[in-house]
């Protein structure tokens, strides 16, 4: 495939899966194995990035209330709640990092990876069925949404939104409360991996050619443009429909990649 159309190809797939409970990490694996190509960790961190400034987008005006304490107490324990999350992300992190865990490329482990959290959105949805789901999380709910974020880390295919979620869910918030307190965690989350491998990789790489810069504005564009879009749509399905559908689609997805890579 020719190299620009690769570029915004990539582009869509992080901006359409970042966010939704699919996995964009074994995405944008799946279609370098398929078209045999590899892109650099700077550029895949700048197609990251994209997605991250269009949650930034949708969510400013409800940070901005949370952080000038115009959603009154409520606001400012959600705040502190976000913040404790991502916190025992960062701790968990550096336990990883300092135990070498690095994030595997097997495509036989991202479709096992898939179906078993197909698997488990049904089961979340399953059991919201016979929950009431509440609109605030609570402390524990939080630092085990926060927890779980670690999952993503380790398991390609995992799915950091998709994991989030359902640790939300099965922590006692609706569909709509988990993926609102999904995305808005992933904006320090993915701001500190994205700003951390960008520098990463400027120290062991260097600075980029001009030609790569062009691509990573590219690809950054596209990704930005279309996780807007998803997320603005997602943000209105799940307050009337489940998340069944990803569910499945997950399990089918890892089905027919295992066979393909067997």
């Amino acid at each position: 495939m020719n190299e620009w159309l690769m570029t915004i190809l990539l582009g869509v797939v992080e901006g359409v899966t970042e966010f939704l409970p699919i996995s964009s990490t074994g995405h944008l694996l799946l279609v370098e194995h398929f078209f045999q190509v590899k892109r650099t960790e700077l550029f895949n961190v700048g197609i990251q990035s994209g997605a991250l400034l269009a949650v930034l987008l949708i969510y400013a005006p409800r940070l901005r209330a949370m952080v000038m304490g115009e959603m009154g107490g409520v606001g400012k324990r959600y705040l502190m709640k976000l913040g404790a999350a991502f916190f025992l992300t960062a701790a968990l992190g550096l336990v990883a990092a300092k135990m070498g865990l690095k994030l595997p490329e097997d495509p036989g482990v991202i479709a096992w990876t898939l179906m078993v959290g197909g698997g488990l959105i049904l089961g979340a949805e399953a059991w919201l069925k016979r929950h009431e789901g509440h609109e605030n999380p609570s402390w524990a709910a939080a630092l085990f949404i926060g927890a779980s974020q670690m999952l993503a880390a380790v398991f390609p295919g995992t799915s950091r939104s998709g994991v989030t979620i359902l640790a939300g869910m099965f922590g006692g918030l609706s569909r709509s409360a988990a993926a609102d307190f999904s995305f808005l965690l992933g904006v320090p989350t993915l701001l500190a991996a994205c700003g951390l491998s960008f520098f990463r990789q400027l120290k062991t790489t260097g600075v980029p050619d001009q030609h790569e810069w062009v691509h990573l504005g590219l690809g950054f564009a596209v990704s930005a443009v279309t996780a807007y879009f998803v997320v603005r749509w997602l943000l209105g399905y799940v307050r009337t429909k489940t998340f069944n559908p990803f569910g499945w689609y997950r399990i089918g997805l890892g089905v027919v990649w295992l066979a393909f890579v067997k």
